[in-house]
C-alpha cells in the first residue's frame, strides 16, 4: 500500500507531462477525422483554434511568466495580418517574403512601444498598452488605400517559393500546426532557460533581481518583443486563413478575449494557453449555433471558472489528477 501511495503522485505527474503530446496528437489527427466527418469545416476550425493558440501562448509569456498584463496584444496580430495584406496589394504574395516582414514589423512595434510601456507597472502598464493598441486600431481604420474601416480582401493565400501549396486546406492546416508546435517548443525552452528564470524571478520580486545584478527592464523588453513577434506570426496565419484583414483584429475586445483564453486555460502554463484558446473558441462556436445571445450564457460560465478553478482548466486537471492518485 505504501508503495502504491508513493507511486500515485508520480503517475499523476506523468499523466500531466503527457498532456502536450496528447494536445498535439489531437491537432494532428483532425484532418484525418475530417475525411470521415465530412468536409473541410473541421479543418478550418482547427486551424483557427491553433492560430489563436499561438497568440495565447505568446501572451502567456507576458501575463503568466512576466506578470505584464497587456491589453494591446491584439495590435501585433493586426500588424502581422496587415503586413500580408499590404504586401499583396503591391503584388508580393510569397510567404518567404511576407512572413519575415510580418515578424519584423510586429517585433519593431513591440520594441518601440515596449520601451515606453515597460517604464510603468501595474494598472499604468495595462492602460498604456491599451492606448498603444487603440492607436494601432485607429491607424489601420484610417488606411483608406487599404480598405479603412471595411478591411482589405486578399486575392489569394500566399505562395511558398512560388508554389500555391498553402491554397490546399490540409497543407495550410499542417503549416499552422508546425507553427504552433514550434512556438510551443520555443517558449517552453525559453521559460526553462536562464533567461526565463530571470523573467520569472522578476515577476516575484523585481527589486531583488535587480539587486543581484540583472537588468530587469532589458529582460522584460526582450520578452515583450518576442511575444509581439509571435503574435505577428499569428496575424500572418490569420490573414492567410481568412484571406481578409480588418482593423477589428486589433481591437481591445480581441485583446480581452486573448486574456480570457489565458486565464481560462491557466496562467503560467503554455499547455493551458493552448487549452484555453481551444475551450474558448469551441464553446463560442457551439453556443453561437444555439442562440444569438450566446454571450449571456458564456459570461457567467467564465466567471464560475475564474472563481472555482483558480488555476484554470489546467489547474482543474491537476486537482483531478491528485484526487485520482489518492483514490
Amino acid at each position: 500500500m505504501a508503495l502504491l501511495l508513493a507511486a500515485s503522485p508520480t503517475r499523476a505527474r506523468g499523466g500531466l507531462q503527457a498532456l502536450p503530446a496528447c494536445i498535439f496528437l489531437a491537432f494532428a489527427l483532425i484532418p484525418i477525422v475530417a475525411l470521415f466527418a465530412g468536409g473541410t469545416y473541421l479543418v478550418s476550425l482547427g486551424a483557427r483554434v491553433m492560430i489563436f493558440a499561438i497568440a495565447a501562448v505568446a501572451l502567456d509569456l507576458l501575463v503568466g511568466y512576466g506578470a505584464l498584463i497587456s491589453f494591446g496584444h491584439a495590435a501585433f496580430i493586426g500588424i502581422g495580418a496587415y503586413a500580408v495584406g499590404i504586401l499583396s496589394v503591391y503584388g508580393i504574395t510569397d510567404a518567404l517574403v511576407s512572413l519575415p516582414v510580418a515578424l519584423a514589423v510586429s517585433a519593431a512595434y513591440a520594441f518601440l512601444t515596449g520601451v515606453v510601456c515597460l517604464r510603468t507597472s501595474g494598472v499604468y502598464f495595462i492602460m498604456i498598452t491599451l492606448a498603444f493598441g487603440q492607436m494601432a486600431f485607429f491607424t489601420a481604420s484610417s488606411l483608406a488605400p487599404f480598405g479603412g474601416d471595411d478591411g482589405l480582401t486578399i486575392a489569394a493565400r500566399n505562395t511558398l517559393a512560388g508554389l500555391p501549396l498553402l491554397r490546399s486546406e490540409r497543407a495550410f492546416y499542417y503549416l499552422v500546426f508546425v507553427c504552433l508546435l514550434g512556438t510551443y517548443l520555443f517558449c517552453r525552452a525559453l521559460v526553462r532557460s536562464r533567461f526565463g528564470r530571470v523573467v520569472r524571478g522578476a515577476k516575484e520580486n523585481p527589486v531583488r533581481m535587480a539587486t543581484i545584478g540583472f537588468d530587469v527592464y532589458r529582460f522584460r523588453l526582450a520578452t515583450y518583443v518576442i511575444a509581439g513577434a509571435l503574435a505577428g506570426l499569428s496575424g500572418f496565419l490569420l490573414a492567410n486563413a481568412t484571406e481578409f484583414v480588418s482593423p477589428a483584429y486589433m481591437s481591445w475586445q480581441r485583446s480581452g478575449e486573448l486574456i480570457v483564453m489565458v486565464l481560462l486555460g491557466g496562467l503560467g502554463s503554455l499547455d493551458g494557453a493552448i487549452i484555453g484558446a481551444a475551450a474558448y473558441l469551441l464553446t463560442e462556436e457551439w453556443l453561437s449555433g444555439v442562440t444569438e445571445h450566446w454571450k449571456v450564457i458564456f459570461g457567467p460560465v467564465l466567471v464560475l471558472v475564474v472563481l472555482f478553478a483558480r488555476g484554470g482548466l489546467i489547474g482543474l486537471a491537476r486537482d483531478l489528477a491528485r484526487r485520482f492518485a489518492r483514490a
